[in-house]
Order: structure tokens, then C-alpha cells, then sequence
């Protein structure tokens, strides 16, 4: 069997992403191929979208949010997330298991709903939802409903984590705003173990050949949880890879790629974008010594520029352009490539948010020195 080289493993990635070439998809169809797209800056996802969708045109996902196609909810790692709608449900079937594991359980427990008054009372505030409410007013009849809990915030915190709640769409330019309501559930499967299995696979479509620490990286279930779901999901292979764990795959029979990334066109990726948080060895998409840079300690995970499959620099928009402080030289030809990307994005976010994803500005200070680049003017 041929070996995956890191250069493969880079190529290979784009390529099931989208980002090697967009794709003439529907946007719900896209959001699949990513299994689902993080979310917890509004306008993230359209981004993710934009450079991965051929002709992508936002208020297509505008639509798809409001007739509930996708979905927004704690989904994956517990963090926000767009899904398709039946993938919601095969998420939060898979997380069932962990969503204990976490403590949800255990605030469920102290307020004296379990199973039987649980179920009632995810019954009263799906009714309840018919209309999106905020948090105070759920509070106000949790407070009603769970008069022995001490604190309905801190029920209604994890209450919506298990049951699934999700965000009400709304006028807001990207769907969604700082001021959340609330929504019911997607309902969920039953059987967690077929779930987890369907799960691995999709991620590896999506985002493999992959490590069972990559796999536990982008779900937050447990290594020993995946590896049974590895070892008898029909279909999933082990391929050799680099020196380190073993890789496996669900298409180990079509070979490995060309490992030539100079053919990769350079992209623009918007905060949170999933392949940065795809993989704990993200030596595939971002070099160890700018990961920090990139990744900040508090979570946060910049906007990148991504030259042959690889984060270059970061960037920031501004009133007039696009600023890019770059790790290392960018080529004439590939700033040809950025300028042409940039003057896309923005032309996108007129209308919405020409400053997007401004609340990280505060980093680009703490970036290492470099010039400036401006591009998209």
C-alpha cells in the first residue's frame, strides 16, 4: 500500500474540503461535506462557505437557516456549530454519551430531573419554543417548571446542551447575533453506538486519512470510545502514513494523491474555519512555530492566508481592504491570487459587515513584526 506523505496528507485535505477547488454544491450539501461548520462568530460559517462554494451567494444559507435545512446548536465539542438538520441529530446522538460524561448529567441531577421529569420538561419547553424566546424568559419558566432548582440559569445552561436546543435565526446581517433565542431541538437518534460509527466515518470522508487523536480532537468523544467505533465500522482501513500513529481512512483504495501543493490556490480563511480545527496534528495545514500565533490561548482562532495548502499570515479587514501580516515571503503571483480572492470576500461582505470578525483585531499587535501587505483595494 503506498505511504501518505505530510505533503499528500496537505493536498489531500484541501481537496476534501473544497478548498482545493470550489464546488457548484447547495449549501446544505456543502455544510455536509464539513459534517458541520463552526459557528461561534455569525458570519464563520458564511465564510467557510464562500471558499469552498462555487458562486456562493450568503443569503442561499440566509434561506436554508430560516426554513431550518441547517441548523445552528452545540453540536461538536460542545461548541456552536451549523449542520445540516438530520446531521444535528446524528451529532447530538453521538455526543449523548459524553454530554454525561461533562457534567450536564450531574446539574440535571441536583435539580431533581431525571429521566422520566426530564423528558417532561424538554416536552414543556419544546412547546413553549413554538415562538423563539430568550434566555430570561426560559429562565423565568424554568423557574416555574423546576421550582427546587437553586439557580435556572445554570439549569437552563445545561438543559439546552442535552436537549438539544437551537438558536432562532433571525434579521441579524449573518442569521444570528450577540442577543440568542432559542428554538426546539432536532430531534435525535436512538441508537448512540450506530451514531458515533456514522460519525467517524463522515469525519473521515470529510477530513481523513486520520489519526484516532485527530478524530477525538475534532468531536471531543473519548480515544477509547473511537477506537471501537473505528474497529467495527465497515469500511474504515488503517493506511500507512508518516512516522507517528496510524492513519485510517474510508477510501483506501483510490491511492494516494499527487503531494505537489504549488498546484493548491491560495485562500482567505475566516475565524474558527474547520480545517484549522480538524486535526490534533495540525502540522498538515499550520507549521508548529506559527500555530500560536494563529491559535490563541483563549480559543480564539484568527482569519488565515493559506498559500499552498498551508497558513502563510493572518488577516484583517479594513474600510478600504484586506491587511495581511505574513509569516514568511509571499510571492508577486500569489498576491496576484490573494488580491483577486480579497476583492471576492469583500465584495460579499458589503452590505453586512464590511469590518467582519473585528473583535480580533486586538491580536494583530501581538503578531510577530512583519510588513504589511494590502490587498483588495
Amino acid at each position: 500500500m503506498p505511504t501518505w506523505t505530510r505533503r499528500a496528507l496537505t493536498v489531500e485535505t484541501m481537496t476534501r474540503q473544497g478548498l482545493a477547488s470550489r464546488r457548484s454544491v447547495g449549501v446544505a450539501d456543502a455544510v455536509r461535506s464539513a459534517v458541520a461548520l463552526q459557528a461561534q462568530e455569525p458570519a464563520a460559517p458564511y465564510v467557510a462557505l464562500w471558499n469552498r462554494v462555487d458562486g456562493f451567494d450568503p443569503n442561499d444559507l440566509d434561506r436554508a437557516l430560516s426554513d431550518g435545512t441547517v441548523v445552528k446548536s452545540s453540536l461538536l465539542r460542545f461548541t456552536l456549530h451549523l449542520a445540516a438538520g438530520e446531521d444535528a441529530a446524528l451529532v447530538r446522538a453521538a455526543m449523548t454519551g459524553r454530554m454525561r460524561d461533562a457534567g450536564y448529567a450531574a446539574v440535571l441531577d441536583d435539580a431533581g430531573l431525571t429521566s422520566n421529569r426530564l423528558d417532561d420538561i424538554v416536552r414543556r419547553l419544546t412547546d413553549l419554543l413554538s415562538a423563539p424566546l430568550d434566555d430570561a424568559a426560559v429562565e423565568d419558566e424554568l423557574s416555574v417548571l423546576v421550582p427546587d432548582a437553586a439557580d435556572p440559569a445554570r439549569l437552563w445552561s445545561a438543559l439546552r446542551m442535552v436537549g438539544g436546543f437551537r438558536h432562532a435565526p433571525s434579521s441579524e446581517p449573518w442569521s444570528f447575533g450577540r442577543r440568542t433565542t432559542w428554538l426546539p431541538s432536532v430531534t435525535t437518534a436512538d441508537d448512540d453506538g450506530a451514531a458515533i460509527s456514522e460519525l467517524v466515518r463522515r469525519y473521515l470522508e470529510s477530513y481523513g486519512p486520520a489519526t484516532i487523536a485527530d478524530m477525538a480532537q475534532f468531536t471531543l468523544l473519548k480515544k477509547s470510545t473511537l477506537k471501537h467505533a473505528v474497529g467495527s465500522t465497515v469500511g474504515v482501513v488503517p493506511v500507512d502514513g508518516p512516522d507517528g500513529p496510524q492513519l485510517f481512512d474510508v477510501i483506501g483504495d483510490r491511492g494516494v494523491p499527487g503531494d505537489d501543493p504549488s498546484v493548491l490556490p491560495a485562500r482567505l480563511l475566516g475565524m474558527w474555519d474547520n480545517l484549522l480545527l480538524a486535526h490534533a496534528d495540525r502540522s498538515r495545514v499550520v507549521a508548529d512555530e506559527h500555530r500560536q500565533h494563529v491559535i490563541r490561548r483563549n480559543g480564539d482562532v484568527l482569519p488565515t492566508v493559506l498559500v499552498e495548502g498551508r497558513v502563510r499570515g493572518v488577516w484583517r479587514s479594513t474600510e478600504d481592504a484586506i491587511d495581511v501580516r505574513a509569516f514568511a515571503p509571499i510571492d508577486d503571483a500569489t498576491l496576484g491570487q490573494l488580491d483577486d480572492e480579497a476583492r471576492d470576500l469583500r465584495s460579499m461582505l458589503t452590505g453586512r459587515e464590511p469590518l467582519v470578525f473585528s473583535r480580533a483585531a486586538g491580536w494583530w499587535d501581538r503578531l510577530p513584526d512583519g510588513p504589511t501587505i494590502t490587498i483588495g483595494a
